[in-house]
This record gives C-alpha cells, structure tokens and sequence, in this order.
C-alpha cells in the first residue's frame, strides 16, 4: 500500500478507500528558532516545544484525504543559465538568490566550529515486556511499525533488524543532519529520509537505565522590580517541575530544581527586604522559572540578596519594566522620592 507523503502523518493507506477526512496532518512547516520546534501552521495552538522527539510528536492541524505526491519545497526553480546560491538562513527557511552561470560569488567563510562530543548511552529493548501492534521504533531515522515478536524482536529475521542514527539531529543555520555522521540537508522532508549509519535491535519498551549520578550545576539568576513587586527570573532549562520544589519564605526563597541529564541546581537566597510568602508566586516555564515576589514594603531594593556588608549611600530608582520583563524593557519605574527628584 502506498505511504502519505503529507508531514505528520506519514501511514499507509488504501488508495481505494481514501476518504476524505481520512488524514491528519501538517500544512504549514516546521519551524526552528534558538532550540525551539513547532509548526507554523497551528504555533498558537501547540506551543513551540525544546526536544525533537516531541516536536515529531505534536498532532496535526490539518484533515484531508492521503497523499503520495512529493511535498512542495520552497527552493524556487532555477533556469539552465543560473546557479542557486544560498545567501542567507533563518530557522528553516533559506534565502536563495541567481547568478549567471561560470560567474564566482565569493561568501565569507565562518571559522568552523568542533562538534560537542555527547556520551551516548543508548536504551536497550525490554523483551520481557509486551508491545501493543502499531508502536513505533524509538529510535531515529527507524520507521518500523511493531507487528508480532516472531517478526521484529525475536530471532535474526531481517524484521529485526534497525538502522538508525545513534545520535541526535543538528540543526544550524538552515542544514539539518545527525551528531553521528556527515550529511547534511536543507529541507525537512529530505532530513526525515537520511539512512541511518547504525544496524542494531529495534528498541519498542526500553528498560529502565540504572539512574546516573547527579551533577550540580549553576543558573543564571535575573531580577527587575516595581515599587509592589520584585520579578526573579531562574534560567533553568527545561527544569522538571514534578521532582522540583522553590519555597518562599518571609526573608528568604530556596530552589531546588531538577535539569535534564541528571543535572541539579540548589540555592537559597536570603532577600534584601520582606516580602508576602502567601501572595508571592512561582511558575515554570520552557526555558526558566519564573517568581513573583510581593513587596511588604514600596522600598526600592539595591539589590536581590540582603547584603553581607554596609553598600554606601547607594540611590537606585526601581529599575525598568515593561512588556518584555528583564531584557529589553524600557519603562522607568520610580519610587515617590525619586519622582520628586526628577520634577525638581
């Protein structure tokens, strides 16, 4: 049976029987910017998300009948007189422009940068664990569908045998690729179909890795205020918001936030005034967390951490506010005697 070709979906269909809802899929596409994935055709509905597996995971928006034609890319046609230059890259979509043919375009060449050498530790089948049929290989570049034991877990048949890229996909400036070898492609569709570089099992229900050892690590820490509120950005990525805690206190909050890798960062900070535990918040977020401390008191804060020593006769305003939070706002926020000051 042939195989939609529409981004998303990706299943065999009966060509005979393709009704007209029968597909869910992606018409927009992909987006990639700062580490972030999503589609551009529903990015206000599902949020733009850091791991490529859940990126591959985000439904589609989009119902219709199954496809086998090739997906339009974006790269325009040349003419038998031309070449096609790359000249310019953001997210996924490459700008290209014509020169006349034998003609030379001298384009800067950027130092290269190493690869980061990752550790991999690869997951390992769970053979005492049943499958449910239709589940998916786990690993990437592997399009095998779980059918039976006998045909893709069991034996030395050809069914069980997987290709697959060991390593994560790269994206940068426009190429797409895997850490575990060289090719490197510009449109999505093409990077979906590089051939894996490994043979191996299949990997259906992986077993639970023994846990590794824990790493402390550091974050940065960011902080603006108004004359009511003191906002405390922690730039923890990714942080697990089931094995974190952050607990505020009268004088004092304590973060204990859970990353990716077995990484963990700890810190309590005693605060440069007193604040309202009950009313002050904390959330999580994709690439933070984010506190809202209440003031007791509309005194400006010199600083975020009570100090250990005498500052001096230290005069700051409130700082800046605005839309954009800790960077980039643009409001001035004073307190009564600094706008006295400034009137007179």
């Amino acid at each position: 049976m042939p195989v939609c070709t529409h981004r998303g979906c990706g299943k065999e269909y009966d060509a005979d029987n393709n009704t007209l809802n029968g597909c869910i899929y992606h018409s927009g596409s992909p987006v990639f910017h700062e580490g972030l994935k999503s589609w551009s055709c529903c990015s206000d509905v599902n949020k733009p998300v850091l791991d490529f597996d859940e990126f591959m995971k985000i439904p589609g928006c989009t119902q219709g009948v199954h496809t086998d034609e090739k997906p339009v890319t974006g790269v325009p046609k040349r003419s038998p007189n031309t070449n096609m230059q790359m000249t310019g890259s953001q997210s996924v979509t490459e700008t290209y422009s014509s020169v006349p043919s034998g003609s030379q375009v001298s384009t800067p060449t950027a130092p290269k940068v190493p690869l980061p050498s990752v550790e991999v530790v690869e997951e390992e089948e769970d053979l005492s664990a049943p499958v449910p049929p239709g589940t998916k290989c786990r690993h990437n570049g592997c399009q095998t569908v779980f059918e039976s034991d006998a045909e893709n877990r069991v034996g030395d048949g050809p069914g069980t045998v997987c290709t697959y890229h060991p390593k994560a996909p790269i994206f940068h400036e426009g190429s797409k690729g895997y850490l575990c070898c060289k090719r490197r492609v510009l449109e999505f569709d093409e990077f979906l179909k590089i051939q894996g570089c490994k043979t191996g099992r299949h990997v259906f229900v992986p077993k639970n890795q023994p846990p590794a050892s824990e790493q402390f690590t550091d974050c940065r820490i960011d902080h603006y205020q108004t004359p009511t509120e003191v906002h405390v950005s922690v730039f923890a990525k990714k942080a697990d918001q089931e094995r974190s805690s952050v607990k505020i206190e009268e004088t004092a909050i304590h973060l204990d936030l859970y990353l990716p890798g077995s990484k963990r960062f700890q810190k309590s900070l005693e605060l440069f005034g007193p604040i309202n535990p009950d009313t002050s918040t904390s959330k999580y977020y994709g690439t933070k967390v984010e506190l809202i401390l209440k003031k007791q008191d509309t005194r400006s804060w010199t600083i975020l951490e009570k100090p250990t020593r005498d500052l001096g006769p230290v005069a700051l305003t409130f700082g800046v506010g605005g839309r954009t939070g800790t960077i980039g706002a643009k409001d001035i926020i004073l307190d009564e005697t600094n706008k006295a000051k400034i009137k007179a």
